[in-house]
């Protein structure tokens, strides 16, 4: 009872409470993932030049240009002269001055604040400040109960001169996310029972010509803050927004002003090296007055990205909900993977489509993951149940190679697990004349299968009598090696003796299949020897022993040609090379397959059925046609596969010089160079 329960699909619940439990409690790594997963959100995004903001850069050909940094203030003065001169509409001087002038010249630059449209930085912090005189803080309008945004101990301000005579000061403070990232801006703090807005909202304040800002409070979480002429700007519960890296600034150097800003925003900020550090954002670093320029671009044309505060608890809902559907439709393997696909799948294409759209910002990643963990779960209850059942039938292994091969690989599953590269020999065949066989059993399957099994277990019984291992049945067509994973230091030669025991069991099967009025079996096989990758391979959830190499698919290629040539077997250049004094083997021809580059001689070998003398002498004939056709004597080799030829080898070979004929015929009309030698570029496979 207990083992059915446990390998019940449903027990996946308790992964699904699993997911819901680690959303819910959404630790740190959960929460980086989210964010990450959103920075792809909002990076894909087209990116559009702003008309509205500009960015300023006191870069390395300022420093060039005015001096050595921090310039004198009165130089600050004549930088925002030259910008208001040049039709700057509000100007955010994005450099902190909390301490004098070393040049005395605040009051300079204290005067050209009267005169000039400009907001200065000043900074929120926790330590201890020493300042005698409040921060600047413009008017504030908090509708609701409790105190908004993020608290701080105090704010650090700029000297009192800038104090008290610039037309708006904002907190230049980032709030990196978990993971160092920033992300989001928030737009107000609070310091004691005071609110204070961010450096952008202040220049929205000052640009909008509005002496106050507004900010909506429900229980110390902010819903929005507002600049009358700009409208709401929705927020996070702290009062934060997102940086939309789709709008981006306008650039300049300090050294290089345009001739009008035409009434923008333009913002200063440092760029020149060592002077400023940028900050870790999804767009990668960037210096802190790009993201300035990123917030007040969105915020004033209103195309704010929302993460609603909704949001957690709906996509946590979503995975109970799906979670519960996913184990129902898992009672049927395809219509519940094709459902964890679609969920998984949809649950991103949702997730997009809402930011598209709608610019919110909804997590796929807790969904998607949580869908594709119950699915596992209940699938791989499902493949554990399976593979108990199917260890009775283990021994269905021993159909594919020699019962001490499946021993030892019981013994030592490396063997087969791990992946080498080493010398084998490989060998593909292929029934021959299967439509007559199909023609006579017509509808009977059983009966064809009845047949094809005999076949196959004909041509098997010399592979495993041989400690060979077959790869794979493909229909009628057979693949199998020798050399690996038994060592055969001998493996050419044992693939040419296992290839020639092939066609006499197939002979010999067709006598009985001839002797009971059933049609005959013939084969054509092709091997050859070389370096192969062996080992395990196969997609996750199928997958099986296997080779690959350029010798694999070249011996592929040479049981193809079989027909073609009009013989048995057709034996690569390398197997004959290590096997030449073994067998009685007669050169064929210098092929190119196709799909190579490179011409090869090809043999076949012959089952001696006569007098062997008569075998050598027929062998001196044959190669001394290859020997006119070389030379481009065409004619004088047709003639000997015409008239000497045929017959000869007990007439195992009368196919191939008829076809031989046909070859010398069409030679002759090709256009032949002086280095030609005999070789042959297959267009077929």
């Amino acid at each position: 009872m207990w083992k059915k329960i446990l390998l019940s699909p449903w027990t996946a619940v308790v992964t699904l409470a699993f997911v819901l439990a680690v959303r819910t409690l959404d630790p740190a790594f959960v929460e980086s993932v989210r964010l990450r997963y959103f920075d792809t959100l909002i990076t894909s995004k087209a990116v559009t030049v702003s008309e509205q903001i500009h960015v300023v850069n006191i870069d390395d050909a300022a420093i060039e240009k005015y001096g050595q940094f921090p310039f004198p203030r009165n130089q600050y003065a004549d930088i925002i002269g030259d910008l208001n001169n040049r039709g700057a509409g509000v100007i955010v001087f994005n450099i902190f001055m909390p301490d004098a002038d070393r040049f005395a010249q605040d009051s300079v630059l204290a005067k050209r604040l009267q005169t000039s449209t400009v907001i200065l930085p000043h900074m929120a912090t926790n330590d201890t400040v020493k300042a005698a005189y409040a921060p600047f803080r413009p008017g504030v309008s908090v509708i609701g109960d409790g105190l908004p945004g993020i608290a701080y101990s105090n704010i650090q301000p700029n000297v009192k001169a800038l104090n008290e005579n610039t037309i708006g000061i904002g907190i230049a403070n980032t709030l990196p996310e978990i993971d160092g990232v920033v992300r989001r801006i928030p737009q107000v703090i609070t310091v004691g029972e005071q609110v204070y807005p961010a450096i952008s909202l202040e220049t929205l304040r000052v640009a909008a010509g509005d002496p106050s800002f507004q900010v909506k409070v429900s229980g110390g979480s902010v819903e929005a803050v507002r600049i009358p002429k700009f409208g709401k700007v929705p927020t996070d519960s702290y009062g934060r927004v997102w940086v939309d890296w789709s709008s981006r600034p306008q650039e300049h150097s300090l050294a290089d002003l345009p001739k009008d800003f035409q009434g923008g925003i333009v913002i200063v900020g440092l760029t020149a090296r060592g002077l400023n550090n940028p900050v870790a954002t999804a767009r990668g670093e960037v210096y802190p007055h790009y993201l300035q320029a990123s917030v007040l671009d969105t915020m004033a044309s209103g195309t704010n990205i929302v993460r609603p505060d909704w949001a957690d608890g709906a996509e946590i809902l979503a995975i109970a909900l799906i979670g519960i559907v996913l184990l129902f439709f898992t009672r049927w393997i395809y219509v519940g993977l094709a459902t964890t696909v679609i969920l998984a799948v949809g649950g991103v294409v949702a997730s997009r489509y809402a930011f598209a759209d709608f610019l919110f910002l909804f997590d796929a990643t807790a969904f998607t993951a949580g869908t594709i963990l119950v699915a596992l779960h209940a699938y791989g209850v499902k493949f554990v149940s399976e593979f108990l059942q199917k260890q009775a039938i283990k021994k269905q292994f021993a159909g594919y190679c020699s019962k001490e091969v499946v021993e030892m690989l019981q013994k030592d599953p490396d063997l087969i697990k791990k992946g080498v590269r080493k010398d084998v020999s490989v060998m593909f065949s292929d029934l021959r004349g299967f439509t007559p066989i199909g023609e006579h059993y017509g509808d009977d399957v059983g009966g064809l299968g009845k047949y094809m099994n005999g076949y196959m277990d004909a041509i098997s019984r010399p592979i495993m009598d041989n400690n060979g291992m077959v790869i794979k049945y493909v229909g009628d067509a057979s693949m199998h090696i020798h050399g690996a994973p038994i060592e055969d230091p001998n493996h050419a030669r044992t693939i040419v003796k296992v290839g020639l025991e092939m066609l006499d069991a197939v002979d010999a099967y067709t006598k009985e299949m001839e002797a009971q009025g059933l049609p005959p079996a013939a084969m054509g096989w092709g091997c050859n020897s070389g370096i192969g990758f062996i080992g395990e391979m196969g997609s996750t959830d199928r997958h099986g022993y296997d080779i690959l190499g350029d010798m694999v698919s070249t011996a592929a290629r040479l049981e193809a040609r079989c027909k073609a040539y009009g013989v048995l077997a057709i034996i690569g250049a390398e197997t004959y090379n290590r096997t030449a004094d073994d067998f009685f083997y007669l050169y064929l021809d210098n092929l190119q397959p196709k799909g190579k580059t490179v011409a090869d001689a090809i043999y076949t070998v012959l089952r001696i059925k006569g007098n062997q003398d008569a075998y050598a002498k027929a062998r001196d004939t044959h190669n001394k046609m290859h020997e006119l056709y070389r030379m481009k004597k065409f004619d004088a080799a047709a003639i000997l596969c015409e008239e000497e030829l045929p017959g000869k080898f007990s007439g195992q070979m009368d196919k191939y010089y008829k076809m031989w004929v046909e070859r010398c015929a069409f030679m002759k009309l090709q256009d032949l160079g002086d280095t030609w030698n005999g070789e042959f570029i297959a267009h077929e496979k």
